[in-house]
């Protein structure tokens, strides 16, 4: 890409965006770590057949900020891939 630019893969798919529009949460690599994981998690679950309850709850939980689950978050997504046998 070009100087001015750069690919960023999210739980719902990769987007081009200006270096302008991107917002530094101060990571640190551990924790990056931890949002790739999160990422990851959601993108095996989230599909567009999926009931829009469950669409919704992914989306939220993929936009969240922080580089962590609470325990009530990490149970229902677990649930989901448990329903959806993802995991």
């Amino acid at each position: 890409m070009g100087q001015l630019s750069c690919t960023v893969r999210t739980w719902d798919g990769e987007y081009t965006v200006g270096l302008q529009h991107l917002k530094s949460y101060d990571y640190l690599p551990a924790e990056c770590e931890q949002m790739r994981v999160i990422c990851d998690r959601i993108s095996r679950v989230y599909s567009d057949s999926l009931e829009e309850t469950v669409k919704s709850l992914l989306q939220l939980l993929g936009k969240l900020s922080r580089p962590y689950l609470t325990v009530v978050e990490e149970k229902l997504l677990s649930v989901l891939e448990s329903e959806y046998e993802i995991g």
